[in-house]
């Protein structure tokens, strides 16, 4: 299978098998100088935004090298998104979430200050911390081959939770929910996953998001940490929406 390399400033609309790729700056040293990519070898470019040109790539030199084109995947979007709302956690408990979670398909992410987060990004550490689980996306994107690159928000806290997820249909993770997850159908609304930290959602801000037309579902008889809580939940989506 093909190494994919991703450049979302490239504009691949109107490329067509034959035509020759270009891929230049840090992606192409890490394919040309750590990958040691070489010519003759097949590798995949994408976008990010639904299109993966697999050819063979024609030259290199230090930070760059050129593809020609065998085939150009266009993916459209899907139909209803995923969104994984993931509470902050300690250690790397978050990021193994987010790693999996983008792996598994899901379209967007929104890092969640929960009440009970003990892990706080502050200040500085805002921005800092979201571009790290951007980081992780891309990677996972990369190493997943996916077409469409998820987006990474800013920290949210919970107030802000039901204005950020407008239009969106909203899920609990709660152990203590009547509803599985596997009942539920499809109702044409975007998902918006929310998953809390190790100390589990709070009452307070079960009422808050509740109360702004959130439903409380569970996921099975075990409780599962908050790194795998998303991603088995994600899994679960994927049967009921059809992508699997």
């Amino acid at each position: 299978m093909s190494s994919l390399y991703l450049d979302e400033s490239l504009d691949l609309t109107a490329l067509t098998p034959g035509a020759t790729v270009g891929l230049a700056g840090d992606e192409a040293r890490h394919a040309v100088t750590v990958a040691r990519v070489r010519a003759g070898e097949r590798i995949a470019i994408g976008d990010g935004r639904g299109i993966v040109v697999r050819g063979v790539v024609t030259s290199t030199g230090q930070r760059e090298l050129e593809l020609e084109a065998e085939e150009v995947l266009v993916e459209e979007p899907p139909a209803t998104r995923i969104t994984l709302v993931q509470a902050l956690a300690k250690g790397d408990r978050d990021e193994l979430a987010v790693q999996a979670a983008t792996e598994l398909g899901v379209d967007a992410i929104v890092p969640w200050a929960a009440s009970r987060s003990v892990s706080r990004w502050e200040g500085p550490k805002a921005e800092k911390g979201r571009q790290r689980w951007a980081t992780i996306v891309r990677e996972a994107v990369k190493q997943s081959i996916r077409s469409w690159l998820p987006s990474v928000s800013p920290v949210t806290t919970t107030a802000q939770l039901p204005e950020r997820l407008a239009g969106a249909r909203m899920l609990l993770l709660e152990p203590t929910a009547a509803t599985p997850l596997s009942d539920l159908e499809a109702d044409g609304r975007d998902l918006a996953l929310v998953v809390g930290p190790e100390g589990g959602i709070a009452p307070a801000e079960l009422e808050i998001l509740v109360a702004a037309g959130a439903e409380p579902v569970r996921l099975g008889a075990s409780v599962l940490r908050t790194s795998t809580a998303g991603p088995a939940a994600i899994a679960v989506l994927n049967s009921m929406l059809g992508r699997w």
